[in-house]
């Protein structure tokens, strides 16, 4: 890792956990803390994150849930490099960083072979929108890298039948993102949508898919950000700072 350009260093959980990540740049938000939230690993399952920017979201599942194995797959090395250093910060030591592209087989990976797999994919779609001049936030929004389509199709290549597949996504697009994972035999299992305030529309989903699951699925109460004084909501809070 180039410890020579410029980072921060950032708490989450309320302090629990130590981030440090590029001070310009892919930087993470909250969707990332909203998603290692949602899903709910079983006991010894194997979890692979897709697209893990610098660690965030598989830090905080260790820190969660024990987990004994969480693979962290990111394309820059920049922030490949973020992880393990997060890694080794947080002492997490359940979590190794590959540096690879989804789009390709990922070496060291057996397809199928995951029980959990979890991506926060870049929310605007090819070609659209405004360009950002710096390539590591470009490459992190989609621009003219990896897409909604090969993010899902990786996910459906390393998940065992029967597997769960966790992730957020832009609100907007959730019909094309459902209709994309039906077409890699990824069913929907439960979705929640996020709203930034009561009463305005949703502007995330948080979705689990099952692989080869059946037809069901459950639509789980709306997690509103913030209440209507502008503070987070007390749920939002709770995730933001508890480490239980």
């Amino acid at each position: 890792m180039a410890l020579g350009q410029a980072q921060t260093v950032d708490s989450i959980l309320g302090g629990a956990l130590t981030i440090v990540q590029p001070a310009s740049g892919y930087r993470f938000a909250i969707d990332s803390i909203l998603l290692a939230r949602f899903v709910c690993p079983r006991q010894r399952d194997r979890i692979l994150e897709l697209g893990a920017g610098c660690g965030v979201v598989s830090i905080v599942l260790a820190a969660l849930h024990q987990r004994s194995e969480i693979t962290a797959v990111e394309l820059q090395p920049r922030l490949a490099g973020l992880i393990a250093h997060n890694a080794v910060l947080n002492g997490a030591a359940a979590v190794t960083a590959i540096c690879a592209d989804i789009r390709r087989r990922i070496p060291g990976l057996v397809p199928a072979t995951f029980d959990c797999v979890v991506l926060n994919p870049p929310y605007r779609a090819a070609s659209r929108g405004r360009e950002s001049p710096n390539p590591e936030r470009r490459v992190a929004r989609g621009g003219s890298d990896a897409m909604l389509r090969d993010f899902i199709a990786a996910a459906a290549r390393y998940a065992n039948y029967g597997g769960r597949i966790a992730m957020v996504f832009t609100a907007s697009r959730t019909a094309e993102l459902i209709a994309m994972m039906k077409q890699h035999s990824l069913e929907p299992k439960r979705i929640r949508f996020v709203h930034s305030k009561p009463h305005e529309s949703a502007v995330m989903v948080l979705l689990e898919a099952r692989k080869a699951g059946g037809l069901e699925t459950t639509i789980e109460p709306p997690l509103f950000i913030y209440g209507p004084s502008g503070d987070y909501s007390d749920e939002a809070r709770a995730m933001v700072t508890r480490t239980e």
